[in-house]
């Protein structure tokens, strides 16, 4: 079964072609420092193929949650050191998702920071913040002079990352954050380079891989995108334009070889997702849906049918941190509890069992 062979990204070879999803866990207080249930958590997980961390903040400003963990002080490097020692220490593979949370947050989580987008359009809704719940705020449209600030942030976090000890970097280009929120005709109305054209959209994306993969060599950076999920009012609703627009983002990013693109799409094998994958030219990695939990059907299908190079899995990575064996033997598997995704403690975090032939 090819889901269990190895598989080269970038300058890495991964055993088996299971990835552990980029999670929300906000388990890292108040100052976004990783500490050791952090990295026993990762750790347990070492034998997937390879982890993406939950989504980590470049930037202050850039802080979408509470509990959220960051790359940007050197308490944060140092808890994260912790981390990837545990991670390589069991034998496995890690790289840190940068997020950059755009307008999914709120000054109340951000320390004051103002909450900023590239257009001044609030998201219908509310956020969890420090002060309990509360409704998006409408953010700040940054200035094009200040992009160039935000893409040096990016790169100064991917070096921070490398610093930590990851083996790479994920960039976060999906599920209404900064990042996506350039790409989406709803969340940028700018009327400059930066917005109207699906070119014009797809440029700052485009901008901050490239700086990222001149800071730490393009061999050690992926990218994740979720074309037409149409969440947190990242609406992409017209699918000429979702085509132009990622189009011309995989122009952006192919001369770059980078490691990989991840996509998150729920009709992984329709031309719109197969036609990325043709234009990006490198390794691709399927996640076949936000709402619905993968099986090990499906992940079979898509990498022993040729559909993707890897399977990125969530819900099921959290509940059986030893996924790859479980799969590998078809054994019973750990029902997740979505009710402790969420919140402090060690519940539903790091005390799912490991398959014991006596108990399962």
């Amino acid at each position: 079964m090819k889901l269990f062979s190895p598989l080269a990204l970038g300058g890495i070879e991964i055993p088996n072609r299971l990835v552990m999803a980029p999670l929300t866990r906000v388990r890292s207080g108040r100052n976004g420092v990783p500490g050791p249930l952090v990295a026993e958590h990762y750790a347990q997980r070492a034998s997937l193929g390879l982890i993406v961390s939950e989504g980590t903040y470049p930037s202050p400003a850039g802080r979408a949650f509470p509990g959220q963990p960051g790359l940007v002080t050197p308490e944060q490097v140092a808890g994260w050191k912790k981390v990837t020692h545990a991670v390589h220490d069991a034998g496995g593979r890690i790289f840190a998702q940068l997020m950059h949370g755009g307008r999914v947050s709120h000054e109340s989580t951000t320390g004051g920071h103002q909450v900023v987008a590239p257009s001044a359009i609030a998201i219908d809704g509310e956020t969890r913040t420090y002060d309990g719940k509360q409704p998006f705020p409408v953010p700040r449209a940054l200035e094009a002079a200040e992009l160039p600030g935000i893409v040096a942030e990016f790169a100064a976090a991917a070096r921070a990352a490398i610093e930590a000890g990851f083996d790479g970097v994920e960039l976060h280009g999906a599920n209404g954050y900064l990042l996506h929120e350039f790409l989406s005709p709803a969340a940028n109305q700018r009327t400059d380079s930066y917005g109207g054209t699906p070119v014009n959209r797809a440029r700052f994306v485009g901008e901050v891989a490239r700086a990222v993969a001149a800071a730490i060599g393009s061999s050690r950076v992926g990218i994740r995108i979720s074309p037409e999920h149409n969440i947190q009012g990242a609406l992409e609703t017209d699918p000429a334009d979702v085509a132009a627009t990622y189009g011309a983002l995989m122009d952006e990013l192919a001369p770059l070889d980078l490691a990989y693109l991840s996509v998150l799409h729920k009709a992984p094998l329709e031309g719109l997702v197969q036609g990325l994958r043709a234009r990006f030219g490198g390794p691709v990695l399927l996640n076949t849906g936000f709402s619905t939990v993968t099986s090990r059907e499906e992940a079979l299908s898509l990498v022993d049918g040729g559909h993707a190079d890897a399977v990125v899995v969530g819900r099921l990575a959290i509940a059986n941190p030893d996924l790859a064996r479980r799969w590998a033997g078809d054994l019973h598997l750990n029902e997740p509890d979505a009710s402790t995704f969420y919140g402090d403690g060690a519940a539903g975090y790091t005390d799912y069992p490991f398959w014991d032939a006596g108990l399962n």
